[in-house]
This record gives structure tokens, sequence and C-alpha cells, in this order.
């Protein structure tokens, strides 16, 4: 009794201090309903992430859209709250396809947008999520053109002749592929020349704090030297001051993703 009420305590003490932790600590058993109730209600959308170019004018490159889900009181969840608990079962392939059709939707209406969503290896061979794909190709508005799908390290390897044999298929259909975390996962250099990566997103780990962290600089240096090698732009995902935006600048990245440029937002 002590210890349940020692727990109660502290839940509502973390009420005081963040809402929102609260209320996903006190139902944290509950998540897989909690994500299930949110789908069946069509309590799921975009927020959208600003890429931008390395140069001066920092303009929009593209998007990152990041599935958020809303509680019945409207409470938007970050993906960071509820995907590690179910990622890995039916109700983790039904949010990659609901951010599939999401993202599709906001190409399609607009004709001018570039977007990027994550995709895991278990999505590919998933029927209804590739499905989903297939339609919004063959619509006629050259959406693959326009669509990235980012891939970490981890599900890259996972079943990585798969995910090779889907970037061949799409390749001709004009969607782009970025590899997410770059240098913080399993892959390694030698089996970049194996996939179709586009551009890669260099893990926020390397980024933090670059402009005063020789070894983050010489890392980080790395990482860009080896993604222009292979022909793939290079991005520094998590770029949260000035100071960090020129020092990369100087090491010569493409594009810039971070909260210095803007948080994620659900209007474009």
């Amino acid at each position: 009794m002590q210890n349940t009420t020692l727990s109660r305590a502290h839940l509502e003490e973390q009420a005081l201090v963040d809402p929102l932790v609260y209320a996903m600590a006190s139902r944290d058993a509950d998540v897989p309903r909690l994500v299930r109730e949110a789908l069946s209600d069509g309590r799921g959308q975009l927020a959208f992430h600003p890429v931008v170019t390395a140069d001066n004018d920092n303009l929009v490159a593209f998007h990152e859209g990041l599935m958020r889900l809303s509680d019945e009181d409207g409470r938007l969840i970050p993906a960071a709250h509820f995907m590690p608990q179910v990622e890995d079962s039916d109700l983790g392939r039904e949010i990659d396809c609901l951010s599939l059709e999401l993202a599709l939707q906001q190409l399609r209406t607009h004709p001018g947008l570039r977007l990027s969503v994550n995709l895991s290896a278990r999505s590919i061979g998933d029927g209804e999520w590739r499905r989903t794909l297939d339609r919004g190709l063959m619509s006629g508005d050259n959406l693959g053109d326009r669509l990235i799908f980012e891939i970490s390290e981890t599900s890259a390897m996972m079943l990585h002749e798969n995910v090779i044999r889907f970037m061949s298929e799409m390749q001709p259909k004009g969607v782009g592929f970025a590899l997410d975390g770059f240098g913080a996962g399993l892959i390694a250099f030698r089996h970049l020349k194996s996939f179709f990566f586009d551009l890669v997103k260099i893990d926020k780990s390397f980024i933090r704090g670059i402009d005063n962290d020789p070894d983050n600089q010489v890392l980080a240096e790395a990482l860009i030297t080896v993604a222009h090698q292979f022909e793939m732009f290079a991005v520094a995902d998590g770029v949260e001051t000035a100071g960090e935006a020129a020092f990369l600048q100087g090491l010569g990245v493409d594009c810039l993703q971070g909260y210095h440029f803007g948080v994620p937002r659900l209007e474009l």
C-alpha cells in the first residue's frame, strides 16, 4: 500500500510539471489501447519539420513528416511516446500505413511540396502498406519525384536484401531514399555501395555542440566526406544553435535540420 501511495504521489507531482508526461506515465501500460483507439477514431496527423539548404539563404529543401497521434482530450502525442511499445506489432504497421497515406494526401494537395516519411523494413513486406504506396504512385501527380523514404541504419541492415530490392523498384519511379542516423547504427561503409540512398542524415550525436567539440568535428567531417564520395547529399540533423549551423556550413554539409530552423508544425 505504501509503494502504491508513493507511486501515486510521484505521478501527481509529474502532473504539475508536465501534464503530457503525467498522462502517458499514468497510462503507460495501456499505450497499445491508446494507439488503437487513436487509429480507430482517425486521430492521427503529420507534423512537418523543415530541412533547409546550408547556404546563406537556408531555403526549404524538403519537410520531414513526423507522425503524431492525439488522445481523447485532443493532446498531441509525439511518436517517441508510443512507437517503442508498438513498432514491432500490427499497430506499428497500421501507423506506417497511416503515415504514408497522410503523406500522399499532402503531396497531392501541395504540388510544390517535397516530403519525407519514415520507413521500417517491416512495412516493405506489408500488403496494405504496399497497396497504399502503389495507388499513390499511380495517381498521375508525379508523387514519386517528391517522396522520400527515411530508413534507419538498423532497419536497413535488418532485411537488407528486401530493402535493396524495394529501392531498386522505386528508383525508376523517382522515389528518393535517406539513410537516417548515419554513423550511429549497424551499417558498414562497405554496404553503402549496395543501397540506393540519395542522402544521409548524420546522427544528432555528432552534431550536438560541434562548434566546441573537436571529436564531433572530426567525425562529422569524415561522415560528410563519405557521403559525398558515394554521391549522396549530407544532412546535419539536430542543429539547435547558430554556432553549430555556421560550423557545419564550413564543413561543406548540404542541408541542415533542427530546432534552430523551426520546430515541427501541423501546418505547412
